[in-house]
């Protein structure tokens, strides 16, 4: 039963990498959009920033499950 769970905590931690690739996406679209309107970098910012929290708790949920399967 040790090596299912190491299985699964392994395939929660790679929330991760969607995390990773989708802030990568965003700030990439963002600096872009402020490039093209720069009077609007107030705005763009403050929706980056709380759609780069919504991704980042999604990998630390991920992780947070991993450890938990791990030691428990």
């Amino acid at each position: 039963m040790d090596g299912l769970v190491a299985i699964g905590a392994g395939i929660a931690v790679l929330t991760g990498f969607g995390a990773g690739i989708g802030i990568g996406v965003a700030t990439s679209k963002a600096c872009e959009a402020i490039a093209r309107q720069p009077e609007a970098m107030g705005k763009i910012t403050s929706t980056l920033l709380l759609g780069l929290a919504l991704a980042e708790s999604t990998a630390l949920y991920g992780f947070v499950i991993s450890i938990m399967m791990i030691f428990k």
